[in-house]
């Protein structure tokens, strides 16, 4: 197994463990693996390919759908509410 899918697979397993955290504890784990993705499907694109670096993307997109809607909010200058 490649490195880097083996590298992809520890990321969705930590995502996963992450998703079941109360919500008040998944902001760290979860900025990092938000910073982490795309370094991984940078490395999963060299080594795989890109259409796999595009299909990981998108489940990257979807699955963190909410966090990414509030920093483009935030840097649109808006104050969105976060949850509790």
């Amino acid at each position: 197994m490649a490195p880097a899918l083996l590298a992809l697979c520890v990321w969705v397993l930590v995502a996963a463990v992450t998703a079941f955290l109360p919500m008040r504890r998944q902001y760290m784990p979860g900025i990092a693996l938000l910073i982490a993705a795309p370094i991984l499907m940078i490395w999963i694109g060299l080594s795989v390919g890109w259409v796999w670096a595009a299909l990981g993307t998108a489940a990257f997109l979807s699955m963190f759908r909410n966090p990414l809607r509030y920093f483009w909010a935030r840097a649109r200058g808006e104050r969105p509410e976060i949850p509790k």
